[in-house]
C-alpha cells in the first residue's frame, strides 16, 4: 500500500502512486556508488550512464527518493548560486566566474532540455525571477546590482530594471517600487524531477537502493545498515544530510528552510497577486523568501529557517511550526488576498552550506572518492551542473567544465559546538534586527546590515 507524503512536503504528496521504497539485494560491489538518491546523485548518475551507458551504477538512500531537499524545496530553477558574486568580486577570478555564471545560464536550459526529451513531467516553465523592491531604498540598491552586472558584459536581456507600472505588471507587490527581472530562471516541481529522473535511470539499470542508509565512506568500501560493498569509486552527493555519514559532521552545515502552499486560487486572486507566467520571485530582506506560482495554481513561500544544535535533522517539520507559521503570515501581509484562503501544506527541508557558503565539486582518482555539493538553498538548477562536472572529472575527460572554480573549491570545518549553534543562531538573529529595522524605518540599517553582511559570506 503506498505511503501518503504529505507529512514529508506538498510535492511528494502531491504525487499519485509513490512507489514502494525499491530495496534489492544488496550487491557484492559496483563500479560506481553514489551516496544519496537527490538531484545530484541523480543527475550525476545521468551522465555517467550517458558519457559511459557500460557503467555498472548504484545508488544508495536512506529513505526514498527526492526524501531530501529536493522534495522539499521552493522549485525554483536558478541561472545563479550562492557564491557566485565571490568570483566576480575578485580581478583575479572573475573571467572563472563569468564562465559559471554562462554555465549556469545554460543549466536551466539544459533542465528543460531533458525534462522534455526523456518524458519527465516536471512542470517546468521558464517564466524568469523578480527581485522586488518593497521598500524605497531598495529600488536604489537594485538598480545598482542590475548596473554591476551590466558593467561586467551582461546584457538587458538577461538583468534588466522594471519601473513600478511594468513591474506591478507582473506582481503586484513591485507596482509601488520596482523590481528588477533575471531572465534565466523556472519555475519546477522539484519532485517530479528528482521521481522522473530515478524512474529514466532504473530504465537505463542503473540500481537504486532506497531505505539502504550509508553510515561510513571510505576508498572503494561503501558501509552501510545493511552492510557493506566494494566499488571502484564512491560519490557523495549527501548535501544536508552529510553529518548522518561517520567522521563528516563538521563537514556540512544543515540549515532549514520552511515553506507553504495553499489551496488552488481562482482567476481573480491571481489577478491581484500577479505571475501570470509563473515568474518565480523574492525580495532583498536577508531572511530570504522565495514563491512561485505552481501549475495547479497554488502560492508556494519559502523562507529560511534555523539550525539544530549538534547538526541535529528532524525527519519531518509539522506545519504548525513557528518557522512555518511565519513563512504563512509573510505570505499573508505580501498578498492580503490569501487571507481568504487555506494554506493546506507546510513543511521543512534540509539545505547545505559549507564554510566558505559556496559550491564544491571534487575527485580524487586515487582514492576512487568524491563529492559534489554545498549550494546553501540555490541548488535545484546547480545539482545538474555539478552532476555534469562531476561526471566529467570521473571518467578523466578534459572538458571547460572541469576548469570552472567549483572545482576542488573545498572548505574548512565548521567549528565544534557550541560556537556553530552560537554562530548561526546569532547570525540569524542579527538578520532579524535588519530587516525589522528596515521594515521599520524605510532605511537602510547602518549597523545590523553590514554585521549580518560579513558574518554571512
Amino acid at each position: 500500500m503506498a505511503h501518503s507524503y504529505s507529512d514529508v512536503s506538498f510535492w511528494l504528496d502531491s504525487i499519485d502512486g509513490i512507489r514502494e521504497p525499491d530495496v534489492p539485494e544488496l550487491p557484492a560491489e559496483t563500479d560506481t556508488a553514489i551516496i544519496g538518491a537527490g538531484l545530484t546523485g541523480m543527475w550525476t548518475a545521468y551522465y555517467l550512464k550517458q558519457k559511459d551507458p557500460g557503467l555498472d551504477i548504484t545508488v544508495f538512500e536512506a529513505e526514498i527518493v527526492g526524501y531530501g531537499a529536493s522534495g522539499r524545496n521552493g522549485g525554483w530553477c536558478m541561472g545563479e548560486a550562492y557564491g557566485l558574486n565571490t568570483y566576480l568580486a575578485n580581478a583575479s577570478t572573475r573571467e572563472a566566474g563569468m564562465r559559471l555564471y554562462r554555465e549556469m545560464f545554460n543549466t536551466v536550459d539544459e533542465v528543460g532540455r531533458v525534462s522534455q526529451g526523456e518524458g519527465i513531467d516536471c512542470h517546468y516553465a521558464k517564466g524568469g525571477q523578480l527581485t522586488v523592491a518593497q521598500l524605497p531604498f531598495h529600488a536604489e540598491q537594485i538598480k545598482q546590482g542590475v548596473a554591476y552586472k551590466h558593467s561586467l558584459g551582461f546584457t538587458e536581456n538577461e538583468y534588466r530594471w522594471l519601473e513600478p507600472e511594468e513591474a506591478g505588471e507582473r506582481i503586484s507587490t513591485a507596482g509601488k517600487h520596482g523590481a528588477a527581472f533575471a531572465r534565466h530562471c523556472a519555475a519546477i516541481q522539484p519532485a517530479r524531477l528528482v521521481r522522473g529522473l530515478a524512474e529514466v535511470l532504473r530504465a537505463k539499470g542503473v540500481k537504486i537502493l532506497e531505505r539502504t542508509p550509508a553510515t561510513k565512506l571510505a576508498s572503494r568500501v561503501v558501509t552501510t545498515a545493511r552492510g557493506s560493498v566494494r566499488a571502484r569509486r564512491v560519490l557523495r552527493a549527501t548535501e544536508g544530510y552529510t553529518a548522518s555519514i561517520a567522521g563528516l559532521k563538521r563537514n556540512i552545515m544543515p540549515l532549514y528552510s520552511m515553506v507553504t502552499a495553499t489551496e488552488p486560487l481562482p482567476e481573480d486572486a491571481w489577478a491581484e497577486i500577479g505571475l501570470a507566467e509563473r515568474e518565480v520571485f523574492g525580495d532583498p530582506r536577508r531572511l530570504v523568501i522565495y514563491g512561485q506560482r505552481t501549475l495547479d495554481n497554488r502560492f508556494v513561500l519559502g523562507g529560511r529557517a534555523n539550525y539544530y544544535f549538534g547538526s541535529r535533522r528532524r525527519p519531518t517539520i509539522p506545519p504548525t511550526d513557528a518557522n512555518v507559521e511565519r513563512v504563512a503570515k509573510i505570505a499573508r501581509d505580501l498578498f492580503p488576498v490569501l487571507k481568504d484562503f487555506q494554506t493546506t501544506h507546510g513543511w521543512g527541508g534540509l539545505m547545505g552550506v559549507p564554510r566558505h557558503w559556496r559550491p564544491c565539486v571534487t575527485y580524487d582518482s586515487t582514492s576512487g572518492m568524491g563529492w559534489a555539493g554545498g549550494y546553501v538553498g540555490e541548488g535545484v538548477a546547480a545539482t545538474n551542473l555539478a552532476g555534469r562536472i562531476l561526471s566529467d572529472l570521473v571518467l578523466d575527460r578534459e572538458t571547460e567544465l572541469v576548469r570552472l572554480p567549483w572545482v576542488n573549491d573545498e572548505a574548512r570545518r565548521w567549528e565544534i559546538e557550541p560556537l556553530r549553534w552560537i554562530g548561526s543562531r546569532g547570525v540569524r538573529w542579527i538578520g532579524y534586527q535588519a530587516d525589522a529595522e528596515e521594515a521599520r524605518t524605510e532605511k537602510p540599517s547602518v549597523f545590523w546590515g553590514p554585521v549580518f553582511d560579513k558574518l554571512s559570506g
